[in-house]
């Protein structure tokens, strides 16, 4: 086809073909199998194509050979043809860990990101991660004994790259007992401040399946290792005169969990089966009370097709990243019970009541000043309501049970192409994208160009120093606003940076304006009760937790995790994960504001939005910069847009940097006195024998890729402050060579 006629277009290369090889999770991917007079590597063959083919049509993974195996009959044998070793994922040359640290960092991406193997010069971010996935690589990192700021993955997004940026752990967490007062962090106050009528019925969930069935008195040894291990699992809510207070139980303060265990063996229906899980699930999920505990709850179901368990925990004690965690946790320490043995977790991180006696810290401090003029800015921008079918009666409580939710889907290559292929082309996340997506949806929805969305993100930022709470179990979800200023008239990839600047312009991911509202004693909170009409919250992917083991989900469902009659704050709430490889988002909406035909519309525009996103991404050949990915700060989008096209013509660009004084001084002089060789420094050797110029030439240009020094040119530009010189580094730039 067109891939192979490209690749044999390339000199020295003889014979080619491509095929469509399964990577680790079932996708199909590109694969070119070619023989070459000599070595042609795969990074210059997929530069190459980079240039005459889109992005989804250029090979995931090249493999030269001496030569094509032949069947008898004298046709290419495809059977033969040997496996790819290394990622398909990523397409980088597999170069195996060289150090036991690099050995061990592949270890934990394979096992965070699902891949079969990782090599040195694979991506981050081009295996599917995302910033849960980086908490968790820091998390396993550190019980391995290494420290890494998750802010270094971003930066250094290979094991080659990463390497050098992970330090030693040099202090380990109190692993003691956590016991009594608790802070309420800014997302607890916020679910009290709700006043729902159950709030001690707002869980989370899962139901998981084992088809050999659970050792009960594994299970019992497993669940209270796992309670007591996680301090958090224990904790309780009181209320008092002055509001709810936190109180953290000690092992021995009453009971740890309940575990209920359900016979439904001799029912042979399934869906008798699965309709007395559900009615149980739902008795289970509303008995927890926060002041008594535990808040802990599960229900064993003994079924024809083996054992499904419900695991349900209040939402005051637990978030996503938190259930990654106790996914691993009840996973290992059952392995063990099984076995016989002592069960042994990892070691714990800071403790959630330190973090919430940090944040409060935090609140009032000088370092929280910064973040207060940025909300206090948003909070003045006049942004109009969205359109409803129906004005809600004022002071009357939107509650779930007038909600009704409509549910929009993706294709597993859609998936696929989102989390691996999309990002490419603009350096974002997976937020990014969605959100722009969301923002388009909106403005064809609704034909407004600014909405203000409220949204949820992990709230693990790196703000406080000296504390680690990459495994630590607790409701950290920090929510905040954002304004999405989206022209569904201009250019997806115009949209796309927009939207992606606008939110790396969110002080520390959001996290301080739960902070300031809830901590601070400072009274200005006018610019902080910003109420946005529509919510969205991306969960990240949740079954890949569970995947390798024999433990996996269930598909009965595990009951209502929420009382009918908590309160909804905004009339639209998408919510998103992925599951199976299929990302799904949920709209969840108040019926009595909207009717179901025109949120149907909105799914619909949403769908076609993000799958226009997603294609555009896909189809880009080159990677383009926005102001948020170079060096020098002070760039608007459109100027760097503006140095881009300026700079074509020399190459790609992959840095902008400003100049050091010393550099200043020395360009200063040379523009002044341009014939002066004062700054000009060179060296001549002699070398005695043969002299290889291809070699000689190649090792010049692997010394000028590794060095962006050498790939440096100087330019003076508007920065809107003066002309002003700026460093440009390009991505590839070829030696000068003359014999």
């Amino acid at each position: 086809g067109e891939v192979e006629a490209q690749i044999l277009k390339v000199e020295d290369v003889q014979e080619v073909i491509v095929l469509a090889q399964a990577d680790e999770q079932g996708q199909n991917q590109l694969v070119a199998y070619y023989v070459a007079e000599r070595e042609v590597s795969a990074g210059k063959l997929r530069s190459l194509l980079g240039e005459e083919l889109p992005n989804y049509m250029v090979p995931s993974y090249f493999i030269q050979l001496e030569q094509m195996p032949l069947t008898p009959n004298g046709k290419i044998d495809r059977k033969a043809l040997p496996a790819p070793e290394g990622s398909l994922q990523s397409g980088a040359d597999y170069v195996a860990p060289r150090t036991a640290l690099e050995q061990t960092l592949a270890s934990i991406w394979q096992g965070v990101l699902g891949a079969k193997s990782v090599g040195i010069l694979d991506n981050f971010f081009d295996l599917g991660g995302d910033s849960i996935k980086a908490i968790q690589v820091s998390s396993r990192l550190l019980q391995a004994g290494y420290k890494l700021d998750m802010k270094d993955l971003f930066q250094y997004p290979s094991i080659s790259l990463l390497s050098g940026h992970v330090h030693n752990v040099s202090r380990t967490a109190d692993q003691g007992e956590v016991s009594g007062n608790v802070k309420l962090t800014p997302i607890q106050q916020w679910f009290f401040e709700l006043s729902s009528a159950e709030p001690h019925y707002f869980n989370q969930s899962v139901m998981l399946h084992k088809a050999e069935g659970f050792d009960l008195d594994a299970l019992h040894r497993t669940v209270t290792k796992v309670t007591e291990h996680h301090d958090a699992l224990r904790m309780v809510f009181r209320q008092t005169e002055q509001g709810y207070k936190a109180w953290n139980r000690g092992v021995k303060e009453g009971e740890l969990y309940h575990l209920d265990v359900v016979d439904l063996m001799d029912v042979q229906n399934m869906a008798e089966v699965a309709a007395a899980i559900e009615r149980k699930a739902s008795v289970i999920q509303s008995s927890i009370r926060l002041d008594e505990g535990p808040l802990v709850k599960l229900g064993l179901f003994r079924c024809m097709d083996g054992d499904h368990l419900l695991i349900a925990i209040h939402h005051l004690v637990v978030d996503g990243i938190s259930w990654r965690i106790v996914f691993e946790d009840f996973a290992t320490g059952y392995e063990q019970a099984v076995r016989g043995e002592a069960i042994r977790l990892p070691y714990k991180t800071d403790s959630f009541s330190a973090w919430a006696e940090r944040l409060s810290q935090y609140a009032n401090s000088p370092a929280v000043d910064n973040e207060r003029e940025y909300w206090q800015r948003l909070g003045h921008i006049e942004v109009a309501s969205l359109p409803k079918d129906h004005e809600r009666a004022a002071g009357q409580p939107l509650l779930v049970r007038n909600s009704e939710t409509v549910t929009v889907a993706w294709s597993e290559q859609e998936t696929r192409l989102l989390l691996q292929e999309s990002h490419r082309a603009y350096n974002t996340e997976v937020n990014d994208l969605l959100l722009t997506a969301l923002g388009s949806a909106l403005y064809n929805w609704s034909g407004q160009k600014r909405v203000l969305v409220h949204l949820e993100g992990h709230g693990r930022e790196a703000i406080v120093p000296d504390i680690d709470i990459t495994r630590t179990v607790g409701w950290f979800t920090s929510q905040y606003p954002v304004l999405l200023d989206v022209d569904g008239t201009s250019e997806v990839g115009q949209r796309i940076k927009r939207v992606k600047e606008d939110l790396r312009h969110v002080p520390h991911k959001g996290i301080g304006y739960g902070i300031l509202k809830y901590l601070s004693q400072d009274d200005a909170h006018s610019c902080l009760s910003l109420q946005p009409e529509i919510s969205f919250n991306y969960l990240g992917q949740f079954d890949q937790d569970l995947e390798h083991g024999e433990i996996t989900l269930s598909s009965h469902p595990g009951g209502e995790p929420l009382s009918d009659r908590t309160v909804l704050e905004q009339p639209l709430n998408v919510n998103g994960m992925i599951t199976a490889g299929v990302l799904t988002l949920e709209i969840r909406y108040d019926s009595q504001v909207y009717h179901q035909q025109n949120v149907e519309k909105f799914a619909r525009l949403l769908q076609e939005s993000l799958q226009e996103v997603i294609k555009h991404c896909a189809s880009q050949e080159r990677s383009e910069l926005t102001p948020s990915d170079i060096l020098f700060k002070g760039l608007s989008l459109e100027q760097l847009e503006q140095l881009t096209k300026q700079t074509a013509s020399v190459g790609e660009l992959e840095n902008v940097y400003a100049l050091s004084p010393m550099q200043k001084g020395m360009l200063f002089h040379s523009l002044m006195e341009p014939d002066s060789g004062a700054y000009f420094q060179q060296a001549s050797f002699d070398q005695h024998g043969s002299f290889d110029v291809a070699i000689f030439h190649k090792s010049l240009d692997l010394l000028t890729q590794r060095h962006e020094a050498l790939r440096t040119n100087f330019h003076r530009f508007e920065t809107g402050h003066g002309q002003e010189p700026l460093q440009m580094v390009f991505r590839h730039k070829d030696s000068d060579l003359s014999f």
